[in-house]
């Protein structure tokens, strides 16, 4: 039998498209993704609640030293655990959104398109602060206020993230 002109050459075998699609890894990417939110979103939350009103009861040099040497450190592996979370989160958007193509058209697409929203304007303000460190004009009250913005964005896609689900 002779195949027909506009046959493909070679069939696919379905069980090969389902292997290399992202979707039988959704549960590693969410494990992995809450991991790096949780280190990210604890962060910033120690931070703003824990080392902020620390520094106001320190010795002025000492609460200098702690103010210069947190940015250090977190230089060393935040971005690490922010490409991670957006790697993890993105290959997540893509399971969703290639399962249902409508996917913007309902009540969690739209909480999920807001979710990403909030989490790229984090990243901007990561992004912004980062170059300031790198720069040296990051000063303690730039820093401060970047925390409590984005502690106050993370807030925001949390309660998203939870929303998607249960509204």
């Amino acid at each position: 039998m002779q195949r027909p002109i506009l046959a493909p050459k070679h069939s696919v075998d379905p069980d090969a498209v389902a292997f290399l699609s992202m979707a039988p890894f959704y549960g590693l990417f969410l494990v992995i993704h809450l991991l790096c939110a949780l280190i990210f979103v604890g962060a910033v939350f120690f931070e703003v609640l824990v080392i902020e009103p620390l520094e106001k009861r320190l010795p002025p040099e000492l609460g200098e030293k702690l103010a210069a040497a947190i940015p250090q450190q977190v230089r060393r592996f935040m971005p690490w655990v922010v490409a991670t979370l957006f790697l993890t989160g993105a290959a997540m958007f893509w399971v969703h959104f290639s399962t249902r193509p409508n996917l913007l058209q309902t009540r969690f697409g739209i909480l999920l398109a807001i979710k990403v929203g909030l989490a790229f304007t984090v990243l901007g303000v990561f992004v912004t602060s980062l170059r300031a460190a790198k720069r040296g004009t990051m000063d303690v009250c730039r820093f401060r206020y970047t925390h409590r913005i984005v502690a106050g964005l993370m807030v925001g896609i949390v309660l998203l993230a939870k929303g998607m689900f249960y509204l």
